[in-house]
């Protein structure tokens, strides 16, 4: 058992070692901070709590339940919202709660297309299928990359499903709340957000206000604009106290028993720093990742969206047929150390073989990024797609730049502690 654990630990070390050299830009990862993790790393990990703070069917659970109340406030705080869940271990999860708490089998949900940025806990296959829902998609116009407003209007009020769902993985721009209000209202459909990329944007004040544009429950990852751990969030603004019921019941005993403890320990302190820090984080990403896509598009790529400056968010979808398509170039920048991965574009079919890529700017931004190192990266990106230079040359281009930059900002104690040099005190 010895060699299996020094084999594990091995693994750990290379991978840290790869990823401090690595430009990591994965739109859905980012890091957490030296405090967060401390809390997370505790003894919360090995402990159980089902229900609520006061109300546990187990023991044990005094401190456990204070800071669970103090992450509820902070939640609310943040989103400036009436009710907050932090027990859900995942966004998926949160999803799958809510979509107990607002719909019955056999009821029908609107959504995006999985081609047109969907997630897939929204597909057959996902967690909708699973609740047993009918899909209806919305229309979608792959030139402004986003839902067609006045096809959707009219498709909700023809099919009037029961929940209207919006939110992306691929999600550049806000999607048209305001715009389809009306007709949801008309319908008496529950209009639902599924915030998992765009979190920490929202949180920071940018991007789109979900809560006050006319849905009642946001729900999202904690691990990717907003920089906490992979766990899940639900923040509402419930009409009623029997909404709020179905909401909470939704989660417990709906699909959370123990609720991992020590991530919602360090979800509490990655949002209160998010209060303090969260704002200028959320503009710079999105800066970054403007300024990502117009570097990129000046060297010949091929970036959604140009005519409206790429994006709003911390991704850009990029379409990489040129190059040899999503599944290949992603492996070729793999190969080069810049960490991304293949992505269908609106016209693809098989996800396997897409066209595109995504890119996201949170985690180069996490460090301490900003605009003129944008302009570096896309330099790298040119060096290995276009210009096709050996990969040991674009791997030293890559570390030249990232060497400078391997400390999170925007938290707590920023600038004590390397990003990736965490593990060495449990790896020795």
């Amino acid at each position: 058992m010895y060699e299996v654990a020094s084999f594990v630990k091995d693994r750990v070390k290379k991978h840290h070692e790869w990823f401090n050299k690595s430009l990591p830009m994965i739109a859905s990862e980012n890091l957490m901070s030296p405090l967060a993790k401390e809390v997370y790393n505790s003894d919360f990990m090995d402990r159980y709590a089902e229900g609520h703070p006061g109300e546990r069917y187990y023991h044990g659970n005094v401190y456990v339940d204070e800071v669970e109340l103090k992450s509820t406030e902070i939640a609310r705080k943040l989103f400036k919202c009436e009710w907050a869940d932090v027990r859900p271990t995942s966004a998926t999860v949160a999803n799958l709660g809510m979509l107990k708490a607002l719909a019955k089998p056999g009821d029908t949900i609107g959504t995006v297309g999985l081609s047109q940025g969907a997630h897939i806990s929204t597909a057959k296959f996902g967690a909708v299928g699973i609740r047993g829902l009918k899909r209806a998609e919305y229309p979608f116009d792959p030139e402004i990359m986003n839902i067609d407003v006045d096809a959707t209007n009219k498709m909700i009020r023809e099919v009037q499903p029961k929940v209207c769902l919006f939110g992306e993985s691929v999600f550049l721009f806000p999607s048209p709340i305001k715009e389809l209000s009306e007709a949801i209202q008309e319908v008496g459909a529950n209009a639902w957000y599924d915030g998992a990329h765009v979190l920490g944007l929202i949180a920071g004040g940018e991007f789109q206000d979900p809560l006050r544009e006319g849905v009642m429950v946001l729900t999202g990852s904690t691990h990717k604009t907003l920089p906490g751990p992979q766990h899940g969030l639900v923040v509402a603004n419930p009409p009623t106290e029997k909404m709020r019921k179905k909401l909470d019941s939704g989660i417990f005993p709906g699909v959370v028993s123990n609720h991992h403890l020590h991530a919602m320990a360090a979800l509490t302190v990655a949002m209160a720093e998010h209060i303090e820090f969260g704002a200028a984080y959320a503009k710079q990403v999105i800066a970054n990742s403007q300024a990502l896509g117009q570097a990129l598009y000046e060297r010949g790529f091929k970036v959604l969206a140009p005519h409206l400056g790429f994006t709003k968010s911390h991704t850009l979808s990029i379409d990489v047929e040129p190059q040899g398509g999503g599944s290949d170039v992603a492996q070729l920048l793999e190969d080069c150390n810049i960490i991304t991965n293949k992505n269908l574009l609106p016209r693809d079919t098989s996800p396997r073989n897409p066209s595109g890529i995504r890119v996201g700017s949170q985690e180069l931004t996490r460090l301490g990024m900003k605009e003129a190192q944008m302009v570096e990266v896309a330099d790298i990106y040119k060096m290995a797609l276009m210009d096709k230079k050996p990969i040991p040359e674009v791997h030293e281009r890559a570390w030249e730049l990232k060497k400078d930059f391997n400390t999170v900002k925007y938290c707590y104690r920023s600038g004590e502690e390397p990003a990736y040099k965490f593990w060495e005190r449990y790896t020795d």
